[in-house]
């Protein structure tokens, strides 16, 4: 890999890593100096390597250089130390230099920690997930406004905010409990799950960040499922059910970003490792008694690794969507429900099911109805499509319904 890719793609992967590990010894009320140290270490590394060349160890030399900042800066403002020496680790040697263990198992050790302090219930839901891409993955302001589809100012004031309701609660960045693991994993799925769903689902036309919210949802839960404590059966489902819908992300959209239907995508597209791997996490979070809407969202997700379209597929797709609605009921799952009972029972009982939900602030409703009158009544189709291009705020959106409106007119 050339200097010029190596440097982001090292600042991608292993900047997240320091800053979890040095925020775990300074305290949330110290991220802003842990986050300098660490931005400071790849500055000299570009500045260094451009003219010296690359190290033997790049990955190495950035943790041997963060340390030796993190010291120097210790040395440097006595007054911080000592705030920290009933907290911190110190070696045994005489200089009483401070331990900064970046070893594998103390770097996932405090990104666990950071997990449960960052998706503390004290902060809002959409603060939980700007304050994940931020601390957990790395993004920077510009990209978590670029993800969530708005500018920079609003996303900075959105951290800001969380992170002074962090220290003013004085939040510890430290492994929970064994209750404390119970009682706030709910909080912690739901918020990687929306994480995962912000680059799923989002409309952004740039594929690269949203597969990369999506991997970093996975890579968060995986570190869960890999700590035995956080193990439960729902972080299996949850992180089975992310397996199943990142393997159809390429056969997702054409060349021109555009979304291609379910029934239309290229099966040769899906990634049969990311379906195994579906399967495996499913099978483990069968054991236990708990059904999560996870487990159901992951056997829904399951059944539409499937390409056949037969009738027990979507009768099983059905009853798994009759359950989640009973654990959860939102609007898009309602939708989906009613697609499944189309498949199932034809378009006429679905019709009936749709017009009951009454969805009229949702374009999805109305593009559900286009497809659903759909050789029935096709002047009625066109109009409900043209409800749903009048509604809808994506270009991508717009051009599917439009492409649909077109297939309809004589």
């Amino acid at each position: 890999m050339l200097q010029q890719e190596l440097i982001p793609h090292l600042f991608r992967t292993e900047y997240r890593k320091i800053v979890s590990v040095l925020c775990h010894i300074f305290g949330i009320a110290h991220i802003e100096i842990a986050e300098d140290i660490v931005s400071d270490t790849f500055l000299s590394a570009a500045e260094l390597w451009g003219v010296k060349g690359l190290p033997e160890n790049p990955v190495a030399w950035l943790y041997t250089v963060a340390k030796n900042k993190t010291r120097n800066h210790l040395k440097r403002d006595a007054l911080f130390a000592q705030k920290l020496s009933k907290e911190i680790k110190y070696t045994s040697d005489t200089t009483a230099e401070i331990e900064i263990d970046l070893s594998p198992q103390s770097i996932n050790d405090s990104q666990l920690a950071m997990i449960f302090t960052v998706c503390n219930p004290c902060i809002a839901a959409e603060a939980q997930i700007a304050l994940a891409l931020n601390l957990l993955c790395g993004f920077g302001v510009q990209e978590i406004a670029d993800a969530f589809l708005t500018n920079k100012e609003v996303i900075y004031k959105r951290l800001k905010r969380a992170r002074e309701k962090l220290k003013s609660e004085q939040i510890k960045i430290e492994q929970p409990t064994a209750d404390e693991m119970d009682n706030r994993l709910e909080s912690v799925l739901s918020t990687l799950y929306l994480v995962f769903s912000e680059g799923y689902y989002s409309s952004n036309q740039d594929v690269t960040i949203r597969e990369y919210l999506c991997f970093e949802a996975m890579r968060l839960v995986c570190l869960l499922v890999d700590n035995k404590p956080t193990n439960k059966p729902q972080a299996n489902a949850l992180l089975s059910l992310m397996c199943y819908h990142s393997s159809r992300f390429a056969a997702r959209t054409n060349e021109n970003g555009e979304t291609i239907l379910y029934e239309n995508q290229d099966t040769t597209l899906w990634n049969k490792e990311l379906i195994e791997r579906g399967t495996y996490y499913l099978n483990q979070s069968s054991q236990g008694n708990i059904i999560s809407k996870y487990h159901l969202e992951a056997c829904i997700a399951y059944w539409h690794t499937n390409k056949e379209d037969s009738t027990e597929k979507w009768e099983s797709i059905l009853q798994l969507y009759n359950k989640l609605l009973l654990i959860e009921y939102s609007p898009i799952a309602a939708l989906n429900r009613t697609f499944a009972l189309a498949k199932a029972n034809g378009k006429e009982a679905a019709i009936t099911e749709a017009e009951k939900l009454n969805l009229t602030d949702n374009h999805f409703y109305y593009s559900l109805l286009g497809h659903l009158y759909s050789g029935i009544n096709n002047e009625q189709a066109i109009d409900h499509y043209e409800k749903a291009y009048r509604m809808a705020v994506s270009v991508t959106d717009k051009n599917t319904i439009r492409k649909n409106i077109e297939a309809l007119v004589p």
